[in-house]
């Protein structure tokens, strides 16, 4: 399928590893010029020449954190109206919740929910007026289906979700669409530490802890990173212009709701 995304241009953020660099491939391989992202210069750089080499595609790195000023405006000096935003970052990592304290709240809320609307800010306005914008928001299955010890990660992923629900109907008419993916368990580095820590809580190796973490995903396996990137690109399609405000499962079935 044609997804009519041909010389449109694309930032996704947190993009050089995992689901965000899943998305950048999709969106280059639909014939868009990229932006890249990433805190790792090497690992950004190595992103870009496989997307660069493997497809063809126009790329531009931006080694810089997404969730400070100065990252957002590195990002939008390398690209000032896009036509595409995929908002991505990093969660909290595991802990129980009483081990939180204010600074780590505020801080995974300030990933996890003002930075991608400081950045919807930012682009949201030029998409309008050039009748054209893709926004879509990486969150999380805990969002519908909560995991004890990623609270802060839920919450704050909750509370984008929530935020942007009337935004999205606010500029439908003007052929922008609001989407969030909600990833499940997906095969990326993001994983690790629930891997880890059942194989130590049952005392058996990472290939068991891993095979058990499936045992509740329907499909019995993991997501891929280039699955959930095809996901991604359809949501930014031309195609897909009449779907807003909606939050996707890509989880293999693992959370039990038919609504």
């Amino acid at each position: 399928m044609d997804l009519g995304l041909s010389g449109k241009k694309a930032i996704i953020c947190a993009s050089s590893r995992g689901l965000g660099k899943g998305c950048a491939i999709a969106l280059a391989e639909a014939g868009c010029d990229v932006v890249v992202n990433g805190r790792d210069a090497s690992v950004l750089a190595a992103t870009a020449d496989e997307i660069r080499s493997a497809i063809g595609a126009t790329v531009h790195e931006v080694a810089a954190d997404v969730s400070t000023v100065d990252g957002q405006a590195a990002l939008l000096a390398a690209c000032g109206e896009p036509d595409i935003l995929v908002n991505n970052n990093g969660g909290p990592p595991l802990r129980e919740f009483r081990e939180l304290d204010r600074a780590a709240i505020l801080e995974g809320v300030s990933q996890n929910m003002v930075t991608p609307i400081e950045l919807i800010q930012q682009v949201i306005d030029s998409m309008c007026a050039q009748r054209f914008g893709r926004i879509v928001n990486i969150t999380s299955s805990s969002v519908y289906m909560p995991i004890p010890g990623l609270d802060l990660s839920s919450g704050a992923r909750a509370g984008l979700t929530s935020f942007l629900a009337g935004v999205a109907r606010t500029v439908a008419d003007r052929n922008v669409t609001i989407n969030t993916l909600l990833p499940g368990k997906m095969d990326t580095d993001r994983l690790a530490p629930a891997i880890d820590k059942t194989a130590a809580e049952l005392g058996i190796s990472r290939d068991e802890a891993k095979a058990k973490l499936v045992e509740s995903v329907p499909a019995g396996r993991m997501g891929t990173a280039r699955e959930f990137g095809q996901a991604c690109a359809f949501l930014c399609s031309a195609q897909a212009g009449y779907i807003t405000g909606q939050n996707l499962l890509v989880d293999g079935g693992m959370v039990p709701t038919a609504f």
